[in-house]
């Protein structure tokens, strides 16, 4: 178990990590929650939902975050490299706008200012990757808890159904709850600007796009580059069709000139008469 193939989750989860111990150590904690009516309406300060998202201000939720980032890695491995990098780029965007436009527009006056903290963290970001990993990842096994100590057989027996991604559920859905209702809200903006992703429902372009590939370490070949190693293919494979052709060929001669006992038998009778 390992981040083999996964080298943007492996980014994610140190990144993570690192900043938000750097945060701690700094004490800059204070620069990265959201509080509506001071930071947004009174001071104006948009910057905070561009970098609400790039740490967690409390151990706990680190640990988690971590946790549940490693066991969405298979995402990354099927998608591949470039496609996750810019799908998890994309969510960033989307949720580093929509998350608090929604806060401060819609929940806190429905709230009478009740509802006015949005907590740091990439918790919707996790919840974008959730909703892919969701969809795309079956489960390996499926067990049964039961309910009951009845004695029906297994197929009737009351009880409740995991699979092996439950816990993995189980360790998003705590983050989740960790400072509620505010990174619940989060959750629930990131699961569903997945589940855009995933229904197309954003335009199609932004779903082609994609990152540069040296941003993930891709090596962009020349077209020059590209050529001459194809033509050094093409070149192979004439010169090897040309050696099996030969040799057929020889072979073909070889079989053409030789003649059996039988008939060289009877080529010395036909001399005879």
């Amino acid at each position: 178990m390992s981040f083999t193939n996964a080298p943007v989750t492996r980014s994610l989860v140190y990144g993570l990590v690192a900043m938000s111990i750097a945060a701690s150590l700094l004490d800059i904690k204070h620069y990265f929650y959201i509080l509506v009516d001071l930071h947004i309406w009174r001071f104006h300060q948009t910057w905070r939902a561009l970098i609400y998202q790039l740490c967690y201000t409390n151990s706990a939720e680190v640990l988690f975050a971590a946790m549940t980032l490693y066991n969405m890695r298979a995402v990354e491995r099927m998608w591949g490299s470039r496609k996750f990098a810019t799908f998890v780029f994309v969510s960033f965007l989307f949720t580093s706008i929509f998350t608090p436009t929604v806060l401060a527009l819609f929940l806190r006056p429905l709230t009478l200012g009740i509802f006015n903290y949005l907590p740091a963290g990439p918790t919707p970001i996790i919840f974008a990757i959730l909703a892919q990993y969701h969809a795309i990842v079956p489960p390996v096994y499926k067990y049964k808890v039961a309910t009951s100590t009845s004695t029906a057989t297994d197929d009737q027996t009351p009880g409740v159904t995991f699979s092996d991604k439950s816990y993995r559920y189980l360790l998003a859905f705590q983050l989740a709850l960790f400072q509620w209702p505010g990174s619940l809200l989060g959750a629930l903006m990131g699961w569903m600007v997945g589940l855009s992703w995933r229904m197309e429902v954003l335009p199609r372009s932004l779903i082609r796009w994609r990152l540069p590939g040296w941003v993930v370490g891709m090596r962009i070949q020349r077209r020059s580059q590209e050529f001459e190693g194809l033509r050094r293919r093409l070149e192979g494979e004439g010169t090897t069709t040309a050696a099996a052709t030969g040799s057929q060929s020889q072979a073909d001669n070889e079989g053409g000139r030789r003649r059996t006992m039988g008939q060289q038998v009877m080529d010395q009778f036909h001399g005879a008469f």
